[in-house]
């Protein structure tokens, strides 16, 4: 089996490095250290309609897969389907060239899929759905739901899995791993820790918790992404070294 691609979440370098020097640049580094692909952050655009297409040509120069990621939810604080962001998002996508879209299911209460599905059936983009930091879209019994209806919809939507962010929500990432690894088509690897008010995202190796036993809980052929701090005075060898131990863990797997 071929080992999975390895993504860079751009945000892992830091929200204020980011918007000082811009995703492109962040992403030729990237492509320097080896990722296979990047993952763009909408919440880093500070110009979408000049960044996204700069973006599109330097990714396909260095044949990175693309992945979108959108800061908004799909439904609203009212359970109503949040038409305008998922306008958005996909446009930021197609602008991008992304096969895939990656967002949260926000304030969904059951309703809305008909109209996901329908406006879905008219792109060729992939959503993703992550679980977030929030108990309407990240705990376990709120996207075992959605799953569920979303399969009764016929939307069976692949999940990006969010090794991290079980922690902040008090759940355990290795059974939400072994519970929901059949619709998992996406994995957002992050180490954390825990400090005296509050979870910290962290390299793996510094990780507090068993992310080798979650990452073998996942699909092994589907994409990773680092979304964990890349900091160091030589970072293109931090990240060179990141990229390197996820691919040793995955060929050990």
């Amino acid at each position: 089996m071929p080992s999975p691609q390895i993504l860079i979440s751009l945000g892992a370098f830091g929200a204020a490095e980011v918007r000082r020097h811009g995703q492109c640049w962040f992403t030729e580094l990237a492509a320097e250290a080896g990722a296979d692909g990047v993952e763009v952050r909408g919440e880093l655009l500070a110009d979408p309609a000049r960044e996204l297409p700069a973006l599109a040509t330097l990714t396909a120069a260095c044949r990175l897969a693309r992945v979108y990621s959108s800061p908004q939810g799909l439904w609203q604080a009212d359970g109503s389907l949040a038409v305008a962001a998922l306008e958005r998002a996909l446009d930021h996508a197609r602008l991008l060239g992304a096969p895939r879209l990656k967002m949260s299911i926000g304030g969904y209460a059951g309703r809305g899929l008909g109209a996901l599905a329908d406006r879905l059936g008219d792109t060729p983009i992939e959503l993703l759905i992550e679980n977030d930091q929030t108990e309407s879209a990240g705990t376990l019994p709120a996207l075992r739901r959605f799953c569920s209806d979303a399969r009764d919809a016929g939307l069976p939507l692949p999940l990006t899995f969010d090794m991290g962010n079980w922690h902040w929500l008090g759940e355990d990432p290795l059974q939400a791993a072994q519970a929901l690894a059949p619709q998992v088509g996406y994995v957002h690897c992050k180490g954390v820790h825990r400090r005296q008010d509050r979870w910290v995202a962290v390299p793996l190796l510094e990780s507090a918790a068993p992310w080798r036993a979650v990452l073998r809980a996942l699909p092994p052929e589907v994409p990773r992404a680092i979304e964990y701090p890349l900091q160091g005075d030589d970072l293109k060898a931090v990240t060179r070294a990141e990229i390197a131990l996820l691919r040793r863990v995955e060929t050990q797997a």
